[in-house]
This record gives C-alpha cells, structure tokens and sequence, in this order.
C-alpha cells in the first residue's frame, strides 16, 4: 500500500508516469436542500457555458453534472459533479484560467458581475466531498455517455494490506463478466477507478466502479442476466468480493454534459 502511494504522489509531481490517453477525474458530490433545488439549476446552468470555454481552451476534456438517488436530505448527497482531464497536473491546477474562461462564456457581464456570480454558486450548496481519481480499467472505452443514461457507482474500500489483489481481481475476475452484459446488450460500460486523493486509513473509500447503462430500463432488465456463470467463476467471485467492503452505491441519472 505504502509503495502504491508514493507510486501515486511520483506521477502526480512528475506526469511522467502516466500513459497517453490516460483519464483523471475530480468527483464533487453536493448536497442541496430541497428549498434550494432551483438555485442550484441555475448555478449549474451558469457553469456550464464556463465549463465549455474550459473544455475549448484545453484546460479540461469535460464536465458532468448528475442527480443522485436516492437523494433525500439524510442520505448523503444529492449531485455530483465530474471534471474530466488528461494530465494529472491540470487535475491538480483546476481552478486556473477560470475567471478567463468565465469572462469569455458572458463577454456582456463585467468582471465585478462575473465575480459576484461566481461567488454566488457557493451559496445554493455545500460542497461537502471533492476526489481526486484515475481510470485504471474500462471495459467498453467506445461507449457514448449520453444526458438521460443511468450509471450506478459503487464506493469501496480495499481490505488492508489487499489493495493490488483488489485491483488485481477487479480486472481478472469480474471485468470479463462486465464485458460480457455488454456484449449481450445488458449495459453500456464498465470503469474501475482509483481514489488518488484522499488516501490513508480513515478515507470513505479507496476505489469505485460505475457501471453505465442508456436507460433506466436497461438496468432493470440486467438485473435478471447470469451470463451463464461457470461455477469456477462463481467461486472466484465469492473469494475476490471478500477484498474489499462494498460501502455504498449510488445511482445516477447524467442531467448535464460538455465535451
């Protein structure tokens, strides 16, 4: 774990150890009170036009916004927001160039406006978790993610001293079977990813899985597929399930999208 760790800090002060086409990720997940669920529309809505001058000045790949479910007040959060990069250091140096980039999505606002306005967001939620993450598996890279589609994310964390025979069995035991819902048209994607900050004993969670799906119906009917399960992968699936705790799952439905 300790030798993952400074794997990780390496690669993030370096970006030398990171591949082409390599995916990192910062997670914000919201919560907003109900008396303040129109606010927070409309924060998101005078991001988004921030959020697409970013994405053409190159500073991020992209940005989503999802709903979370099942979303009440006393079960966590409400929304998540996902900042899409391709190189750790812009991960790192998000909030640069966004007053540039705010000031060309509404050339008609003074900076003063522009200012009060983004100041403003802070007021229609609190921002209450914010990860840092890499893509470390996939099991469909060619799947479009469309607004509407459903993806349920899991939140786990590795057993002690199991860390890399978790990544390990996620890669050989249970993305096959992904790949095979997908092939049979029971989902849209399957995405292993890394917790890369926070880390340590007393952080929620060291991973996720998301497992995307074009529509609420989609989900519903892959929970009867069984893929013909050999009994040898059953068993393995027993033993590996047993590397990490499965901590929560939320399901997601992807309400905004730039790219």
């Amino acid at each position: 774990m300790r030798r993952i760790l400074c794997l990780i800090l390496m690669a993030l002060l370096t970006g030398s150890s990171y591949g082409q086409g390599e995916t990192f990720l910062i997670f914000e997940f919201m919560k907003v009170d109900n008396s303040q669920e129109t606010f927070y529309n409309e924060t998101e809505a005078f991001w988004e036009k921030i959020h697409e001058q970013r994405v053409a000045s190159g500073d991020i790949v992209g940005w989503d916004l999802w709903q979370l479910l099942p979303g009440g007040e006393e079960q966590g959060y409400q929304y998540l927001t996902v900042t899409v990069f391709n190189d750790p250091i812009k991960m790192m140096r998000a909030g640069d160039g966004i007053m540039e980039s705010a000031k060309m999505a509404y050339p008609d606002l003074s900076d003063e406006e522009i200012e009060n306005r983004v100041n403003l967001a802070g007021g229609s939620r609190d921002l209450a978790v914010r990860l840092y993450l890499t893509v470390i598996d996939q099991a469909n890279p060619d799947y479009e993610m469309k607004t509407g589609m459903v993806a349920a994310m899991d939140l786990m964390k590795a057993t002690e001293g199991r860390y890399e025979d978790y990544e390990k069995a996620e890669s050989d035991t249970f993305k096959p079977y992904h790949k095979s819902m997908i092939e049979s048209g029971e989902k849209g994607d399957w995405q292993f990813i890394r917790v890369l900050m926070p880390q340590g004993s007393e952080a929620y969670a060291s991973h996720l899985t998301v497992n995307m799906f074009d529509s609420w119906e989609q989900y519903l009917n892959s929970m009867e597929f069984d893929g013909g399960m050999s009994p040898d992968l059953q068993n393995r699936m027993n033993e590996d399930i047993t590397l990490r705790d499965l901590k929560w799952t939320y399901m997601a439905t992807l309400v905004k999208m730039v790219r």
